[in-house]
């Protein structure tokens, strides 16, 4: 009965699903159905999309490579000078898809990148960034001009003479008439000899002095030196804090400026908060790339913009393009310190 049962049901399934001979003009037939068409095209459309996908890469990869000039972008508080660096140059080569597997067997060529005059990293403002051929401007904009806005506070110094070190010293302040701070900035204008402060990126047996600082080595203060400040006004005064507008030459400190004059008003004060709006041509407001600015497009851009601010002189030639595309990014950022004989160049890769 098993057997019988069991023959039925064969029969019945040769008879539901009678054979179809594989032949080509069937397996045509089979691909030809909608699903099978969907499907194809699907995985068409994803070869075009991955494809263009690595032309777009590669073609942003060249624009980078090609980039040379100068241009600012904007600093905020919180990161150093060289961290925000570093930032710029990990969200370019993320968009150029750089570093990449299908790359590292090619030819490899350097991407410079660099900034020129350390912001501290209590600071904000303008930063000016030199890529490609544009590093070696750098060193001009240590020398130029610069501009800044600081607000100070009477009647406290720190360690580190801004609001970021330990109190070292209090005094009364009360009696300061804002006639009193106007009518000392002029001891401040012009040609002058400042003392750096210790904390900075001033080095001592190739060691920056604000590291050893925080070691707790002895650390000498570095002798006065000429500086020049071309203006110097006060906006504001509240006390304690005050607000000014200085504009001056390069290894130039404000915070040894903010200390000084509270020691000329027979008290001591530090910076509360420090925005630089200029450096040499190049300002807060219309020059500085903020963060979601970070891009190559933006980028190039700027540089078209900034090339007619400079002098003659330093002024770039167009970079011709690569002559391939298939080149990999090998990275190096120079840093330009604030001080000019110091060490000025340092390179990390």
């Amino acid at each position: 009965m098993a057997a019988a049962e069991a023959a039925v049901l064969s029969s019945s399934l040769k008879t539901d699903t009678a054979p179809v001979p594989e032949t080509a003009g069937t397996a045509t037939a089979m691909a030809t159905t909608p699903s099978a068409m969907a499907a194809a095209a699907t995985v068409a459309a994803a070869a075009r999309t991955g494809s263009e996908a690595r032309v777009s890469k590669a073609a942003l990869a060249t624009k980078l490579l090609s980039l040379s000039g100068v241009f600012a972008v904007h600093k905020p508080k919180g990161p150093t000078s060289a961290e925000l660096l570093n930032r710029l140059k990990e969200k370019l080569l993320a968009e150029a898809g750089m570093p990449s597997p299908e790359w590292t067997k090619r030819k490899k060529q350097t991407l410079k990148i660099g900034h020129g005059g350390t912001l501290d990293s209590a600071a904000r403002g303008v930063l000016v960034v030199g890529i490609g051929r544009g590093t070696k401007m750098l060193t001009s904009m240590l020398s130029g001009s610069k501009r800044y806005t600081a607000v100070g506070e009477l009647g406290k110094a720190t360690d580190t003479l801004d609001s970021t070190g330990k109190v070292t010293e209090e005094k009364p302040y009360d009696k300061i008439t804002q006639e009193d701070i106007e009518g000392i900035l002029q001891k401040f204008t012009g040609n002058i000899m400042q003392v750096p402060p210790l904390y900075s990126a001033l080095k001592k047996d190739g060691q920056r002095l604000s590291t050893l600082m925080k070691r707790g080595e002895v650390v000498e203060a570095k002798p006065a030196r000429p500086v020049t400040v071309y203006s110097i006004s006060l906006q504001k005064f509240q006390p304690p804090f005050f607000t000014l507008d200085v504009e001056c030459g390069g290894g130039f400190y404000i915070r040894s400026l903010v200390s000084d004059i509270g020691k000329e008003l027979s008290s001591c004060a530090n910076v509360l908060e420090l925005t630089r709006t200029k450096q040499g041509p190049f300002t807060l407001e219309e020059h500085a790339l903020p963060e979601d600015k970070w891009t190559i497009d933006d980028i190039a851009q700027s540089l078209e913009h900034c090339s007619s601010l400079l002098p003659a002189e330093l002024a770039l030639k167009k970079s011709k393009p690569e002559e391939s595309n298939e080149q990999v990014l090998s990275c190096e950022y120079i840093t330009l310190n604030e001080t000019k004989g110091e060490d000025d160049v340092s390179k990390t890769f």
